[in-house]
């Protein structure tokens, strides 16, 4: 069964006792038990429920993955994983990493007695050095957010793997649309399901996926003790975005692609980075890697902070907010807002300079996508 397909069918059965072809809704709390401790496959929906039973499954498979699990937002599940590791316990991120990411790991988990080495993954030597005796955890987001930088992700998890380190992708700028990484041998997957996966800027939620059935026994464990996942509803909207994740994410692709060319070509424009252009610096490690560029944009206009304010404010159609892999076109800065909880010397060091502006391309008409940046760009 291929991907599109897996999409709208796999854990999405119609409902056996109505045949209702949509998985309802089971807006409940508890469940019935014919006896004691005799339940009918759920007892209480914090430990599980019927909708979230389908997310999950089909999350997991079109990540090629065993176990999925659903929270309520990317950062719960972020979270989770991170629970999987102990006080004294080491753990090398990328540098360039999403900024409540950052602010989870340093001003929240340290104070667990966890350790937090930020570095250059797509820099293979680097993260092989930046290794510990107390390493537990390699944590790899690729593209990176925001400077959507890659890391070779079956590279990184080998030389992990030979340590007895654990290798976790956040994928969320890809979908399983685009990459897999379990198949580049990963050992955890993370995801905003906010964000490609819901798709349509109406939901918040997160997911992980494992093959490892030990590794997915303590998530389970750890998901039903922390109690941080999704309502019904929630899970509904993700598993309605999910169904045209094949169709939008193409479009994305396409439409991202000539965005960056136009850019690119622009005389107004220091440079851009998307990995589907010769120019990005790991081009053709995205062909290999993965089979799209994704809808994730960043550049940095001539002219500095000043004229990244007046692009900012002069777009029509683009939708000035945080978040991305909504249908619509997204723009922000990432220096004043998702990254804003980065230390400003740390920002400079990462080279998040204050006039970065990320595009989260939508699935509009491209010539109109391009009209209205062209015209914001000729007042910068």
């Amino acid at each position: 069964m291929k991907f599109a397909t897996k999409a709208i069918h796999l854990g999405q059965e119609p409902d056996k006792s109505t045949g209702a072809v949509t998985v309802p809704i089971f807006q409940t709390s508890t469940y019935v038990q014919d006896d004691v401790g005799k339940t009918r496959g759920y007892e209480y929906s914090r430990t599980g429920n019927p909708t979230r039973a389908a997310l999950e499954s089909v999350i997991a498979s079109l990540e090629g993955g065993s176990h999925g699990f659903a929270f309520s937002s990317g950062m719960s599940a972020t979270d989770s994983v991170v629970r999987l590791l102990s006080n004294g316990d080491h753990v090398v991120v990328s540098d360039d990493v999403y900024g409540g990411t950052y602010r989870l790991f340093t001003k929240v988990m340290e104070r667990f007695g966890l350790e937090f080495s930020f570095v250059d993954t797509s820099n293979i030597e680097a993260l092989e050095r930046a290794l510990c005796p107390n390493t537990k955890m390699l944590w790899i987001e690729s593209p990176s957010n925001p400077l959507l930088k890659l890391t070779d992700i079956r590279s990184a998890s080998g030389i992990a793997r030979s340590k007895g380190i654990l290798t976790v992708v956040d994928n969320t700028f890809m979908s399983p649309y685009f990459q897999r990484p379990l198949e580049l041998g990963c050992d955890i997957i993370v995801h905003s399901t906010t964000k490609y996966l819901g798709g349509h800027s109406d939901v918040v939620g997160g997911a992980v996926v494992a093959n490892d059935p030990g590794i997915s026994e303590r998530l389970k464990f750890i998901q039903n003790s922390a109690g941080a996942i999704p309502g019904p509803f929630d899970c509904w909207l993700v598993l309605r975005g999910i169904k045209t994740l094949a169709l939008r994410m193409e479009r994305h692709n396409a439409n991202a692609q000539a965005v960056s060319e136009f850019l690119e070509s622009h005389p107004k424009v220091e440079r851009v980075i998307y990995p589907g252009l010769r120019s990005h610096p790991q081009h053709e490690l995205a062909q290999r890697q993965m089979t799209g560029f994704g809808g994730m944009v960043s550049f940095w206009p001539k002219g500095g902070v000043q004229s990244s304010r007046v692009i900012l404010k002069a777009t029509r159609l683009f939708v000035l907010a945080e978040s991305l892999g909504g249908v619509e076109l997204l723009i922000s800065t990432p220096a004043a807002m998702t990254h804003a909880s980065i230390p400003v010397e740390s920002r400079k060091k990462t080279g998040i300079r204050d006039d970065l502006i990320r595009l989260s391309v939508g699935i509009e008409d491209v010539d109109d996508l391009i009209e209205d940046l062209g015209k914001s760009m000729a007042g910068s």
